[in-house]
């Protein structure tokens, strides 16, 4: 059995909204009291007050206040959870001597969503035919949402969001996803910037899959909405038109990236039985250049608009999409090891390895027997050799191949 996240969108009345915005006011008032709570007893004792300690005090909280009695219990546990998770974070972040970011209090603009863990007290009924489902929520009633689940499943939890007047719920759903199992092709594929992906069959059979730069295209779009928001008075009317003008935006460009992915993925799964890519640390890659005071970095610039360009092709999104829908065919996902195996500087033909071999970002030449090829399918093809077991020089495309025993 696996999880599977689904969005759907909801369609509330004004009398539903209102319930839906004190619920979330309630979850917010309730985080904030627990984090007063436990500042005021590290400051009395020396000591953090727990998760346990806090969650047991909800009894006595729904005691005396009947708006909370109302709220599902195992809601409100979540809520303290939330915060729970975000002091161990603090600590970690302590002990590894990074920037701590103390856990702080939480306006309505800050708190955009509760959760919902169990599903007695709430219910998503799918339209049989259309695209289309009813919320039902204790104490709010049914609410029309549009979306669809492409798996069927036991509902295990879900999360109702609010951003800018609009309503959102994420649900959880354990189910057996499967796809239909034609493909018997085996590929590598190498990801990057110039082109978003390059697939390799063999040494002469390359696809590259060009690189929407969703960023690049709506970044003068971009740059207006946020002069406009400037502009604004904050917590005024035009702001909050400005805010939600600006969301919209940056949830259009994310959707468009998460469908074109979506389709890429699919498409990878239904032409392939074994897929090769070469692990990817997207943390390092797209690390900050500045550095300290004491020791400036170089090149600042340059490299934050490349870790923009990083981002923007939003790679770790797209390997897991690629692995679970090959996963799901009965197909096997390889990711092989960067450091060890260093596909970017493999020559396929005599297996020299040197950085040398890369004379610029787009081209590969061998400086030890002269092959010459585009760097990505090189990267992809040596994936796909090592994920193959076979002996460098006899991979698909080269003479006479043989499995390495």
């Amino acid at each position: 059995m696996e999880k599977r996240k689904y969005t759907f969108k909801l369609y509330p009345n004004k009398a539903q909204q209102e319930g839906l915005l004190g619920m979330l006011r309630l979850h917010q008032q309730l985080y904030n009291a627990a984090l007063e709570e436990r500042i005021a007893c590290y400051r009395k004792t020396g000591q953090c007050i727990a998760y346990n300690d806090q969650q047991a005090s909800l009894t006595q909280i729904r005691e005396e206040d009947e708006a909370y009695r109302l709220l599902p219990c195992t809601s409100e546990r979540m809520t303290l959870r939330r915060l729970d998770k975000a002091f161990k974070a603090f600590y970690r972040r302590v002990k590894k001597g990074e920037t701590p970011g103390f856990p702080r209090f939480k306006s309505l603009n800050r708190f955009p969503s509760f959760e919902l863990p169990s599903s007695k007290s709430w219910s998503l009924t799918p339209h049989p035919k259309k695209n289309k489902a009813t919320f039902t929520l204790k104490g709010i009633g049914k609410v029309s949402s549009k979306g669809k689940a492409k798996h069927r499943g036991e509902l295990k939890t879900s999360q109702v969001m609010h951003r800018h007047g609009t309503w959102w719920l994420s649900v959880t759903i354990e189910c057996e996803p499967e796809r239909k199992a034609t493909a018997r092709k085996a590929c590598g594929i190498d990801w990057g910037i110039a082109h978003l992906a390059t697939m390799t069959e063999s040494l002469d059979k390359r696809t590259h899959v060009p690189n929407p730069r969703y960023y690049q295209s709506g970044k003068a779009k971009l740059a207006e909405i946020q002069q406009t928001l400037s502009r604004k008075k904050r917590g005024s009317n035009s702001w909050r038109k400005a805010c939600k003008w600006l969301t919209t935006f940056k949830r259009k460009e994310a959707n468009q990236r998460k469908d074109h992915h979506h389709k890429l993925s699919a498409s990878i799964s239904d032409q392939y039985a074994l897929v090769a890519m070469e692990k990817l640390k997207i943390k390092n890659m797209s690390r900050s250049a500045k550095g300290t005071p004491e020791k400036p970095g170089k090149n600042v610039k340059a490299k934050s608009g490349l870790n923009r360009e990083i981002l923007d092709t939003a790679p770790a999104m797209l390997m897991g999409m690629i692995r679970y829908k090959v996963e799901e065919t009965g197909g096997e996902f390889v990711e092989t090891p960067t450091t060890k195996l260093k596909p970017s500087q493999r020559c396929p033909k005599c297996d020299h390895v040197s950085k040398k071999n890369r004379p610029s970002q787009a081209e590969f030449c061998c400086t030890e027997c002269g092959y010459e090829n585009n760097a990505d399918a090189v990267g992809a093809y040596n994936s796909l050799v090592w994920a193959l077991g076979l002996e460098p020089g006899t991979g698909p495309g080269c003479n006479n191949p043989k499995p390495l025993i």
